[in-house]
């Protein structure tokens, strides 16, 4: 769907970005970037997306969100999504990136039976902003932050409690119902919301398709997904605010794997997240910040289906998360702040991997498991200069089944002049193999699982500068890299060490206010992930392309929006599950997409929403063998009471 705002925000307090929630927004365009003299303090880039600019995006769930941002390669999004056609983030797994709700993590860190964090279950109406960081932020959220940490803000309520509403109707069976209430009851601040959407996706493919039907068309592509979602604020005084969340996640949907000529697999998601924080300043001033959290975590996936025709296979994960975090942030002096704390978390995971297929039936097994991890971590942040500011973090983990180990990190930034900051930093990471890996048969797939695998482990670094080029143009330029050994993948049909890969690339990004009501951006990732070791040695990583990018035209004033957006990927290695004729040296057709997206009001609290996707109606392989439909529309209402 049209990505409109692709707020590109450099580091976190040099680039300030218009504040989300306004019910009347403003008509100076789509992002206000404001460039000031305060020292930044992020030696990476900071990329935020708040509440108002999803809205003008349209988008409809967090994978649509994160692919108008830089360093994100995305098809898990739209028609035909699936888990198969994949998320990558400067040329990680979504398991290689650390994912927040409200600052607690919710990966699974599970990667058979589809069971990886499902990004799709996730709405927009939930979330407030989505926040973007690296570097050293993997000392304060977890050392397997390779590409990245995605911390997703939920929707609070404030002022007089109202109703927001929307519908939707599309092509091919798709629908889409949400309303949310919201406000504030004097010391509380609370909002409670519903959402439920349908596709059928049952569109015409090409010969060669994944889960083409005999009549031609996409055959088990539907999808179901109902979720329910709230926050609860409370200011017990001017000094402690509690803060309550939640939110139940089902999806119901088919599966289009494109290593069978068709799929009849379903897959039945359950998720439920549940988090309380303690915020308090302590002493006197506003030097000394303190953060409490607990929260629980509970993603259930069960995969199930026939083999060939004749047999049937089911495959379950079940992983249950207990944690908790304490994080200080003390201001020691003009020039020093120290962040450090705590994280403490403990998984339950039960597996089973059913088949009664023959050949399959020696490998059924139950599998009940548990790991605890415990970190400690401190980031100190020291001014230099007036211009020059270091970052120096230290991340002391330890895990029941992998021992101990330390993350250190170190950030620069150099405010060369009000406009101009160069930033660099470096970060240690590791990433523990996931216990369905070490301990699971994968039904569906016929993957072994391997108890001897060890840990991912390297580091990951970056260098950029934050430009504002003129008072309404501003830029971002950074080169990422890492360098990740004993990566985990399948050879021979089990589970692997395989060796290093090697990752560089080149993230853009401009964002031009061209007038109060026109505003224009670009995106540019580039990014090359070289296998190192064994037979693949030379070779790009599957799946990833070398090159994506957006390009977008907004338009906003007095009500009325719209938007067009090219996307473009420069295709992407299909390394394996090819049709005769193919190899898995073989790149997909690279593509561009133009999608546009306008909103209409008709009353004042009630406005017409249009989204048109493909103008151009080109059915393009969005990834291995799995297909775009060509034009697409979505049109509803939206109202606010």
């Amino acid at each position: 769907m049209p990505k409109l705002a692709c707020t590109t925000c450099g580091s976190a307090s040099d680039l300030i970005v218009q504040q989300p929630g306004s019910a009347e927004p403003d008509d100076e365009g789509i992002l206000r970037i404001i460039v000031t003299e305060d020292m930044p303090v992020q030696s990476t880039p900071v990329y935020v997306i708040d509440a108002e600019q999803i809205q003008q995006s349209g988008a409809d769930t967090l994978s649509e969100i994160l692919r108008g941002l830089p360093g994100f390669a995305i098809n898990d999004v739209g028609f035909g999504a699936d888990i198969h056609t994949g998320t990558a983030y400067r040329g990680h797994s979504i398991n290689q990136s650390v994912f927040l709700i409200d600052g607690r993590p919710f990966n699974t860190n599970i990667s058979t039976y589809h069971g990886g964090t499902d990004l799709n279950s996730i709405p927009t109406d939930a979330i407030e902003r989505v926040e973007l960081s690296s570097g050293t932020a993997a000392t304060l959220y977890g050392s397997e932050a390779f590409g990245g940490v995605v911390n997703i803000v939920t929707r609070l309520g404030t002022g007089i409690p109202r109703f927001t509403g929307a519908a939707q109707l599309g092509s091919y069976g798709l629908s889409n119902y949400r309303g949310r209430f919201g406000g504030s009851f004097n010391d509380v601040d609370f909002s409670l919301g519903y959402e439920r959407a349908r596709a059928e996706n049952n569109y015409v493919v090409p010969v060669g398709a994944a889960n083409r039907g005999p009549d031609g068309r996409l055959f088990n592509g539907d999808t179901a997904v109902d979720n329910i979602y709230g926050r609860l604020g409370f200011a017990i005084d001017d000094r402690n605010q509690l803060d309550f969340s939640a939110s139940h996640l089902s999806s119901r949907k088919g599966l289009l794997y494109f290593g069978f000529p068709l799929q009849r697999d379903r897959l039945h998601h359950d998720g439920l997240n549940l988090g309380l924080t303690w915020e308090a300043a302590l002493g006197a001033g506003d030097d000394s910040q303190l953060a409490v959290s607990v929260g629980y975590n509970s993603d259930y996936f069960n995969t199930f289906g026939p083999t060939q025709g004749v047999f049937s296979r089911t495959g379950v994960l079940d992983t249950k998360t207990l944690l908790s975090r304490v994080q200080h942030d003390w201001q020691l002096s003009d020039r020093l702040q120290l962040q450090w704390g705590g994280d403490l978390r403990q998984t339950w995971f039960s597996g089973e991997a059913s088949s009664t297929a023959p050949a399959l039936a020696p490998l059924n097994d139950v599998e009940n498991r548990s790991r605890f991890e415990g970190a400690v971590f401190a980031l100190g942040t020291l001014r230099l200069t007036d211009t020059l500011q270091t970052e120096v973090g230290l991340r002391q983990n330890l895990t029941s089944e992998f021992g101990a180990y330390t993350n250190p990190s170190l950030g620069l930034n150099w405010a060369a002049t009000p406009g101009v900051n160069f930033r660099s930093s470096w970060v240690s990471v590791q990433r523990n193999p996931g216990l369905d890996q070490l301990y699971l048969f994968d039904t569906v797939h016929n993957w072994l699982a391997n108890p001897d695998l060890v840990p991912e482990q390297g580091s990951a670094w970056t260098i950029g500068v934050d430009t504002q080029l003129a008072p309404n143009l501003s830029g971002q330029v950074t080169y990422f890299g890492s360098q990740l050994n004993n990566r985990l993948g399948i050879r021979t049909g089990r589970w692997e060490n395989i060796g290093l890969v090697s990752t560089n690339g080149l993230e853009l990004a401009l964002n031009w206010q061209v007038s109060p009501q026109w505003n224009t951006f670009l995106n540019y990732t580039y990014t090359s992930a070289q296998i190192k070791d064994g037979p693949e040695a030379g070779l790009q990583l599957g799946m990833i392309p070398f090159s994506v990018g957006q390009m977008g035209v907004g338009y906003r004033h007095n009500g009325w929006q719209a938007a067009v957006l090219a996307s473009y990927n420069s295709g992407a290695r299909r390394a394996f599950f090819v049709n005769p004729g193919d190899t898995s040296l073989d790149f997909t057709e690279s593509w561009l997409n133009l999608d546009f997206t306008a909103r209409v009001p008709v009353l004042q609290n009630l406005g017409l929403v249009i989204y048109v996707e493909n103008l151009a109606n080109r059915q393009y392989e969005k990834s291995n063998r799995i297909y775009h439909p060509g034009t697409a529309f979505r049109i509803g209402v939206e109202s606010i009471f």
